[in-house]
């Protein structure tokens, strides 16, 4: 058997999101999206595809039907391969009646459902990630190190580990030591990394870096049985602090670029930074593409227009307008001399019929997409919205909080949820 055929890879599906609300208002995280035509999801899913990993479980729970329908219309591998995506969904059982709890909960109710396969290792990763990584050198790191337990983690200066689960490993990456987001400053220095480690890693800071973990993990298949016969509910909390010096646990130290999209401020400024010529994330690298939803849509029109620093995506019409550092979802609309300076436009669903423009336009209703004259800056519109002609948005001078006609100020960034109609001559 293969080294692939002997893994799982089980991908978690987040829990409420609120600290991306509103935009996981009607959507799970992993289903938030990116880039002008991706989704989060997408991005763990591709790592395993690029990876030669094709066995995925996707465990999901809250406001799961946007991320259900992506994953059935996406990911459909032949017959032959023996690949799948397969949803798990919290459910009731005779164990018990309840949602799932935590990380380690999650997938601990759903290993009757890993036994019907065979595999030695499962690779247990989170589905509101941006990196790129080939999981089979962290796999062979693994069992090059007779590891039961491997955490990928990546160095961070001491300055920035807040909210993140830190380790200290000895020189041979062994880890020793494990403290879920620690806040005093005496316990973060005491988790630096050694001189010597450093030494070996590729980047170098002249700050004391700590090495925080991923929420990556690969588990001997036995090992997670074991660790999860108990009522432990999350990985980083509780599992892995159980299992020092019980099982052989290491490190797999990865330097590439990686963004936890946790928050909406990380959200706002990862998918504005793929605007950049060099972005940190590189969605063209054709050695390891990221897959997402085959829609078959017409190539963008952009008309009279000035752009810099712009991502537009497919099925777009854009007339006569001003763009900096922008990002266009697919079916954006925008018409003419609207001025965008750092927006995200995540686009629509669907196309405007001509009996339903005319329908709306009796009404007063604004056509989908971005009107005529506006002026919007440091924003988020989400998906299907309806914004006016001589529409002023921005956050700036604005407390967070701040609401009015559905749009909310959130991390110092303008917010207009999925669906929301901004009538013509708005400002906030």
């Amino acid at each position: 058997m293969t080294l692939e055929k002997r893994i799982l890879a089980v991908i978690m599906g987040g829990g409420r999101g609120t600290r991306l609300y509103p935009l996981t208002m009607e959507r799970c995280k992993p289903a938030v999206p990116l880039a002008g035509k991706y989704r989060l999801v997408d991005i763990p899913i591709s790592n395993c595809i690029n990876s030669g990993i094709n066995r995925i479980f996707l465990l999901t729970q809250f406001n799961t039907a946007s991320l259900h329908r992506h994953i059935r219309s996406t990911y459909n591998f032949d017959a032959f391969g023996g690949g799948f995506v397969d949803i798990l969904s919290a459910e009731q059982t005779e164990k018990s009646v309840d949602w799932y709890q935590g990380t380690a909960d999650a997938v601990r109710r759903n290993l009757v459902h890993y036994r019907a396969f065979s595999h030695d290792f499962v690779l247990i990763l989170s589905g509101d990630q941006l990196y790129r990584m080939d999981y089979m050198k962290l796999i062979e790191e693994h069992i090059a190190n007779g590891a039961d337990v491997t955490i990928a983690g990546i160095p961070f200066p001491a300055s920035k580990v807040e909210g993140l689960g830190l380790m200290r490993v000895g020189d041979d990456l062994a880890v020793n030591g494990f403290v879920e987001k620690p806040k005093d400053p005496a316990i973060i220095q005491g988790l630096a990394l050694s001189k010597s480690i450093e030494a070996k890693l590729t980047t170098k800071s002249e700050e004391k870096r700590c090495l925080a973990s991923m929420g990556i993990y690969v588990f001997n298949r036995s090992v997670l049985a074991e660790a999860l016969d108990n009522s432990m509910t999350d990985f980083g909390k509780e599992v892995i602090p159980s299992l020092l010096g019980k099982k052989r646990i290491f490190s797999h130290i990865f330097e590439g670029y990686w963004e936890d999209i946790g928050t909406v401020a990380a959200f706002f400024e990862a998918n504005l930074h793929l605007a950049h010529p060099l972005p940190p994330f590189n969605f063209f690298d054709e050695r390891a593409p990221i897959y997402t939803s085959a829609r078959f849509l017409p190539a963008s029109k952009i008309n009279r227009c000035q752009i810099d620093h712009v991502v537009v995506g497919d099925g777009s019409i854009v007339t006569d307008c001003t763009l900096h550092r922008c990002v266009l979802g697919v079916r954006s609309f925008l018409g003419e001399g609207t001025y965008l300076e750092d927006v995200i436009v995540m686009g629509s669903d669907y196309y405007e019929g001509d009996a339903e423009i005319a329908a709306n336009t009796s009404k007063g209703i604004p056509n989908l997409g971005i009107g005529r004259n506006c002026n919007i800056r440091k924003a988020i519109i989400d998906k299907n919205t309806r914004i006016g002609d001589n529409v002023v948005l921005s956050p700036e001078g604005k407390p967070d909080g701040t609401y009015a006609h559905g749009v909310l100020i959130r991390d110092r960034v303008m917010i207009v949820p999925k669906g929301i109609v901004v009538p013509t001559g708005t400002v906030i």
